[in-house]
């Protein structure tokens, strides 16, 4: 076997009007692999995206690529050109056309026949427009843009006998693995096949298809999370060896658990688009993707949900090496529509049905490949779906089938042949997870109740008594990408599902744009979105205070992601997540929501070592009710271990009270096993907790376990105060400050005075970061006749300043503000030094004050009567009345 590199310098001529005859010349030359935007060929792009970013030679059309090779004595041989990522593709040799594919997962094979000794040319057309399928996430401006070229291996391949597509299917119960590929070109009708210490044996070749059963030796280690062993097969053709790494796991349900090779698993996913800002391609390489899928498993990911999309293998391999479980996408958002329906398309269901056979096919025989979904958020035909399902489970029984992600939104179904529901609801009330959009309301628990860790789904999942329906049929209008669509959404009973769950899209908790990433865009796509919202921020007057912003912002971000996750972890009837994100998404407004940039570098606001106390397969978890309490109050809790490794066991865990590093009281208490993911929660008490007058004390509890895992959860203490507070102002003693409507009536007071503006059509504040992104479900919102988001990213405090030294001092959202912030509306002023002031969205702009000086005189829009006998608002008050008597 020869295998030729065909990579280098090409000839290139781009011709978007996408004229069919072969160019007579070839003006340009790049490096494949490559793309024509990363080479700067194409027009320069003037414009300035703010919902994605800007591919700075933006080419769609014909790209011709040619180049010449010699050919040997192989006039006995098969040659096999390989493109591995690209769009569809027409391949010419010696000006004659070899063939045309559209794959845009899988790579496209051309045999080149009639090869004779000497000079060739080969000419490549790569066209980037009018996919049979919109093509999701692989060709989306929002992710790694629609670029032309191939990005990936180009070669030949010259043997008597060509084997690929290798796949395994072991059967760990029976001790067997069944083998198959195909086979191209002239055999003695066998290869001889061999297994790590085992003879080799004869495998039969018919039709093309090698394909047989190997017996097992019983002592082959398994494949999981924690020990990702790995096999290696070896084909021996005609003296051509053909090696295929693959792992031996059996990943299925059982009822709501998921179990990899008989034992629970929990999944920590994350979304993905394929993100790659320096190229705008996915890398194609083992050492690229090991570096990133290592850096998500530094943060506790032990899984990729790819949206609407496949990586390519390198992504495979390296998933492998490290045991984390993917599930790629058919490249399809929106409605399957069934055969003779109208808008039914059926070069656009063929093409579907044949490129989820191809990613099988192509990538099945990696153990990290264990589920296959038809797509996003998808409606229409479920009969078409499971006929889908069980079309490819005939093909490939070793994985796990999902419909689609969120399918039927409201009205959500676990069909027949799915293994597995990934969602965001199982009915209009039955929530699980704890962020939504306003146009998707009713809003999840991190966005509308207190803070607290004793929360979970199960009663959700699974409840004891379910309604009769879960939504009616009619038509419905939906979030469909940036914009709406209307659907045909039918009845659907009320169910509680018998497979694993898996919670979709979990998070979208938005973050401020680091602006120091700007530069950091050196490759075809820039960050003009960024160069616009500094604009905004400059005209806006709030420039100054855009690195606080981003601060304060991500603190409240990265709280509300671990409520997030932590309320997983609490759930039993789970068995797992898919996070939106742990990464920045660029597109879709530009969604800011990861804890770490679009290149996968971290923001700086957590390290992994602190985010993997409560995204990991240990966690111990504390169950507060509240993180509030006041002075003489008991801190009573309970806690568990969620434990994912069993190679780990679990007796006891030290609870710690702790004030800065000083230790104020300590419980060890019984690990209390269920045989489960999950143990037991178990009681602890740490006695009362107190503080002086106008000092508010933050404690920690801290969790250990025998081996050092660890968690922390903070507390605010607060002084009882003898305050009263009414609608005409707060006494505390012998100090009065009164709450007036104007600055003259403040000025004429007798007494310290506030003036409180009129709520009345003001922007509501709220206590949890905008979802997602405001500029897309604000307009979403609009146009399909719901709420527009509020759309802030919690409070930047001035936690130095007089008026709060006896309140809490950090500068960002936290608990202890909760029922403060309930109080209050966000005041659009004028105002350079506000003392709390609400982070607004880069598209508005707004300075968004709660509480602030002008004309000498305080400002507030804290209605504090409305919750007089909170302990948090009568400290908060009393703080104001000390600092201003």
């Amino acid at each position: 076997m020869q295998k030729i590199d065909l990579s280098g310098l090409w000839q290139v001529y781009l011709d978007a009007g996408k004229c069919d005859a072969l160019p007579a010349v070839y003006p340009d030359a790049m490096t494949l692999p490559g793309t024509t935007s990363a080479a700067g060929l194409g027009p320069e792009n003037p414009n300035r995206e703010t919902y994605f970013l800007t591919d700075a030679h933006k080419f769609e059309g014909y790209a011709w690529f040619m180049r010449t090779f010699e050919a040997g004595e192989w006039a006995d041989c098969q040659v096999m050109l390989t493109l591995e990522r690209t769009r569809k593709t027409t391949v010419y040799l010696d000006g004659k056309m070899v063939g045309s594919q559209n794959s845009l997962c899988a790579p496209h094979r051309y045999l080149l026949d009639g090869l004779t000794a000497g000079t060739h040319t080969l000419v490549i057309r790569v066209d980037n427009t009018d996919y049979p399928t919109r093509g999701g996430h692989l060709t989306s401006p929002d992710t790694q843009s629609n670029w032309n070229g191939v990005t990936g291996e180009i070669s030949l391949t010259v043997a008597k006998a060509i084997v690929s597509q290798v796949q395994v299917f072991p059967d760990i119960a029976g001790g067997s693995l069944r083998i198959r590929a195909d086979v191209l070109g002239e055999h003695s009708g066998f290869a001889s096949v061999m297994l790590p210490g085992q003879m080799e044996q004869l495998v039969p070749i018919n039709n093309r298809t090698l394909e047989g059963i190997l017996p097992l030796t019983g002592n082959e280690a398994l494949w999981d999370e924690f020990s990702p062993n790995l096999h290696t097969l070896a084909i021996d053709m005609e003296g051509d060896v053909y090696t295929t790494t693959f792992g031996l796991r059996k990943f299925e349900g059982k009822g709501r658990t998921l179990l990899c090779n008989g034992r629970e698993v929990f999944l920590r996913g994350k979304h993905d688009g394929l993100v790659f800002p320096l190229t705008g391609y996915a890398p194609t390489d083992v050492e690229s993707w090991r570096r990133v899928l290592q850096t998500a498993k530094d943060y506790g990911v032990n899984h990729y949900r790819f949206h609407t999309c496949c990586p390519p293998d390198a992504a495979f391999t390296a998933a492998d090496e490290l045991g984390i479980a993917l599930s790629p996408e058919l490249p399809f958002w929106g409605t399957i529509y069934g055969e003779g329906e109208t808008g039914y398309d059926a070069k656009e269901r063929s093409f579907l049905i044949e490129e989820g056979f191809r990613m099988l096919a192509e990538f099945g025989h990696h153990p990290s490949f264990v589920f296959l979904s038809m797509g996003n958020e998808l409606w229409g035909s479920k009969k078409a779906l499971n006929a889908m399902l069980a079309d490819y489970r005939k093909y490939d029984p070793d994985k796990l089938y999902i419909s689609g992600a969120n399918n039927f939104q409201w009205v959500p179904e676990v069909l027949e042949e799915e293994d597995v529901f990934v969602g965001v609801r199982l009915s209009g009330e039955r929530l699980i997870r704890g962020s939504y959009a306003m146009c998707d309301a009713p809003q999840g628990i991190v966005q509308t109740t207190a803070p607290e860790s004793v929360s979970n789904y199960d009663h959700m999942i699974a409840p004891e008594v379910v309604a009769d329906t879960t939504g009616k049929a009619g038509k419905v209008l939906i979030q469909y990408g940036t914009g709406v669509k209307e659907v045909d959404a039918e009845s659907a009973q009320a169910f509680v599902p018998n497979v694993p769950v898996i919670s979709h899209e979990v998070g979208q908790y938005e973050f401020y744009p680091d602006f120091s990433e700007i530069d950091k865009y050196v490759g075809p796509l820039k960050a003009r979105s960024f160069e616009v919202f500094r604009e905004r921020l400059q005209q806006a007057g709030l420039w100054a205070d855009h690195e606080r912003f981003f601060r304060s912002a991500g603190k409240l971000a990265i709280d509300c992601y671990r409520r997030e996750i932590e309320t997983f972890l609490r759930t039993k009837e789970l068995s797992g997540f898919q996070l939106l994100d742990l990464q920045d998404f660029p597109g879709q407004g530009t969604a800011l929501v990861g804890v770490l940039n679009a290149f996968m570098a971290s923001k700086g606001l957590i390290t992994s070592e602190e985010w993997r106390e409560f995204c990991a397969s240990t966690v111990v978890l504390g169950e507060f009710e509240k993180f509030v309490y006041a002075c003489g109050e008991d801190v009573r809790f309970s806690v568990r271990v969620s434990e994912c490794d069993p190679r780990n066991v679990h007796t006891s865990i030290l609870c710690e009270l702790l004030d800065g590093d000083t230790l104020l009281a300590k419980q060890t208490v019984p690990v209390h096993s269920t045989g489960r993911r999950l143990s037991s929660p178990v009681s602890v008490c740490l006695g009362q907790v107190h503080t002086r007058p106008f000092q508010t004390r933050r404690l920690t509890v801290r969790l250990t376990l025998e081996d050092g895992t660890v968690n922390h959860y903070p507390l605010w203490v607060f002084p009882r105060y003898p305050i009263e507070i009414t609608r005409e102002g707060v006494t505390l003693g012998d100090k009065r400050v009164a709450f007036v409507a104007s600055v003259e009536a403040a000025k004429a007071s007798t007494v310290p005075a506030i003036v409180i503006p009129d709520s009345e059509g003001k922007l509501p504040a709220t206590y949890a970061s905008d979802f997602w992104c405001y500029p897309m479900f604000r307009s979403i919102s609009q146009s399909m006749g719901k709420p527009v988001p509020i759309g802030t990213l919690g409070l930047c405090i001035d936690a130095q300043h007089p008026w709060l030294a006896a309140f809490a001092q950090e500068d960002y959202t936290t608990p202890a503000w909760y029922s403060v912030i309930r109080t209050a509306h966000c005041e659009n002023v004028d105002c350079e030094n506000p003392i709390v002031q609400m982070v607004d969205n880069i598209e508005r702009c707004q300075r968004l004050c709660l509480l602030w000086e002008k004309e000498g005189v305080p400002h507030s829009t804290f209605r504090l009567w409305e919750a007089a006998d909170d302990i948090a608002v009568r400290a908060f008050a009393a703080s104001l009345v000390e600092a201003l008597t």
